[in-house]
């Protein structure tokens, strides 16, 4: 039996386990049957964001902007770009932390754009101010075990 992966579905919230080799290839949510895998940020609130914590195994670079942020806007397509890239390995979020302010405050947000790369519900990495595509995968990629 091969090992596998449970992953959030971003449609419905279900939790679907996909095994590690089918990863690349995506597959759809056994509730909702919504792809499972998606090549754009997550847009995430306070409950989805727990969710996504607490069930979805693979590692998770969340975005902490504001729509005021001038380097949040700039960022923003690269951002998007990444997500695209990585999408099998990583999965790329963004909490708009004028909306969800106590998520804010829980993470110690006090510059934006803020990068925070989890996996298993624990901090892997930080990093604060706008990154082009290719400085996001490299970092990234550089965090992970």
């Amino acid at each position: 039996m091969s090992q596998s992966f449970h992953l959030v579905c971003p449609s419905c919230g279900g939790v679907n386990r996909v095994p590690i080799d089918k990863l690349q290839a995506g597959g759809k949510c056994g509730k909702c049957h919504a792809e499972l895998i998606r090549t754009e940020p997550l847009n995430l609130d306070q409950a989805g964001f727990m969710h996504f914590m607490q069930r979805d195994e693979l590692p998770m670079l969340v975005d902490f902007w504001a729509s005021w942020c001038g380097p949040c806007q700039m960022m923003a397509p690269a951002f998007a770009q990444a997500a695209r890239e990585m999408a099998s390995e990583v999965r790329l979020a963004k909490v708009d932390t004028e909306a969800n302010q106590a998520l804010a405050a829980q993470f110690g947000i006090r510059s934006i754009p803020t990068l925070i790369l989890f996996q298993g519900g624990r901090e892997l990495g930080r990093i604060s101010g706008a990154l082009d595509k290719a400085q996001l995968i490299t970092w990234t990629r550089q965090q992970l075990p």
